[in-house]
Order: C-alpha cells, then structure tokens, then sequence
C-alpha cells in the first residue's frame, strides 16, 4: 500500500515554533535522557549500509552492551536527515535494552537550513514507494542479525519521521509496534485497520499543524478500526517538544512524561 501525504500539512508542522509557556504535566519518575537535554556523550554506534537498493544510504546501529538476544526499534529522523541528535537518541534507546537501527531517508543527505531540509523532504515525499522500501529493508536488516528477536521490531520517529512510522505501520511488512511523536496523521478506519499492533501517539495542545481536533479524529478513527492506542496530547507545548529540550525548556515536563510512556509502551508491546 502507498503512503499518502499531505506535504502543505507537513511543512505546515515542521516551520510551527512551540510556544514559551510552561508546561502543565507534571514529570513522573524517571529523568530525560542526555540525548533530548543535549548533554549526550561521544556516539558508541557504527555506520551501517543496509539497504542494498541505494548504496548511499548510510543508517546508524547501536546495541546494548548485554549479552543474548534483544528486541529492536527502527527510528525515523525529523526532515532535517540523520543527524546527530537523532544517533544519540539511538544510543539512549540503546541503553534500555534495545538493538536500535536509526535510518536514512535522504541517501546519505541532511539539511542544514528550512530550505534545504523542505527539499530534501519533498524529494522523499515524492516517492513513497521508496520509503516503504527502505524501512523494510531496516526490518529485514534487523531480523538478519543474531543479537535480534526477529518478532520483536517496532518502528518510531518525530516529525516527518512519525509520520512516515505511522505510514509504515500501514502499508510495511509486519512489525509489533509503532510510536508516533508529532507526526502526520491518517483518520481512514479503513486504511489504520491494517495495523496489527498497538499505537502509541505523542502529540502538543499548541502544535500548530496537528491541531487536537485531528489527534481525537485519528483516536476515533484507530477505534473504529479495532486498533489498541494510547494518544496523549501534552498541556501548553507544541510541535517538536520532546527532542531538542536544551533549546526548548519549556517542554521539559511533558517529554518527561512522554519518555516514561514510551518506555512503557515499548516494554508492552516488544518485551518478552
């Protein structure tokens, strides 16, 4: 199945500011990893070329340090590239006991400005079959390796990328999981029935782009599919909160949250 994009609503919720009032969710136990306070140490990953189809594209892979086999997450960059920030991410989702593989979207490309990063995005966007090619490829990358649990593998991203894992969770080979951070959302029962996992869904109040009108449709919407979800809207933040707190502290207190929630859903849907 192709994905289907709305690139006007896309470039509307990557070019929104989050708003500069606090927070109302209160932080539960557990602190943010260095990765979203921009405190992370040096990478432990490596480089890795796993989809054949497009020798440029470079994806990262971190495991942890234990022995014996893991279940795994492929994450989705925002519409900047594989970056940094998102190779750290990799390495603290790691560090919870996941073999993590961060793709590349843009073969082997990032953005340095809006303009940059609106080209690459459209690019991709243009061909959707791609994409779902690509994230099968990170499956079957995953399932090949001997440290994986071939039947537990879910698929997460923040922005453009959220979007793209919730496509994914559609129309790509059979996963356990799909976690959606401010990504572009889909409200066709008939299309979401096809997922065969739970959802989870992290969104803001003030997100310019995916208003909390949209969010309650696509909460009805994977209802009426049969779909088990848990979507949370955060208090008096907007899009891309959770990732870039050293430069957004307001958001602090929801990703807090949101954290520990994902953390949950992932030990839910992909632990033993």
């Amino acid at each position: 199945m192709k994905l289907i994009y709305s690139i006007s609503i896309i470039l509307s919720i990557l070019l929104y500011l989050p708003s500069n009032s606090t927070a109302q969710e209160k932080p539960t136990d557990g602190d943010l990893p260095p990765a979203v306070l921009g405190t992370a140490s040096s990478l432990r990953g490596e480089s890795v070329n796993y989809f054949s189809e497009d020798p440029k594209t470079a994806g990262y892979i971190v495991a942890p340090d234990t022995e014996g086999k893991k279940p795994a997450l492929i994450i989705v960059h925002e519409w900047y590239g594989l970056k940094l920030r998102i190779k750290e991410m990799a390495d603290a989702l790691a560090d919870e006991g996941y073999v993590v593989l961060a793709v590349d979207m843009y073969s082997g490309k990032t953005g340095s400005n809006n303009a940059e990063n609106r080209t690459l995005m459209t690019e991709s966007l243009s061909d959707p079959d791609y994409i779902i090619r690509n994230l099968d490829a990170a499956a079957s990358y995953l399932r090949g390796r001997d440290d994986v649990i071939t039947d537990k593998i879910g698929t997460m991203g923040w922005c453009y990328g959220g979007g793209v894992a919730l496509s994914y969770g559609i129309g790509g080979e059979h996963h356990e999981a799909t976690a959606i951070f401010y990504g572009r959302l889909i409200d066709d029962p008939e299309k979401l029935k096809h997922i065969g996992h739970e959802v989870l869904g992290i969104f803001g109040e003030n997100d310019g782009g995916i208003p909390p009108s949209d969010v309650r449709k696509f909460e009805k919407a994977l209802r009426k599919a049969g779909i088990e979800n848990e979507i949370h809207i955060y208090d008096d933040v907007g899009h891309g909160f959770f990732l870039w707190i050293d430069k957004r502290p307001e958001g602090k207190s929801a990703a807090t949250d949101a954290w520990k929630r994902l953390k949950d859903y992932l030990k839910r849907t992909l632990g033993d």
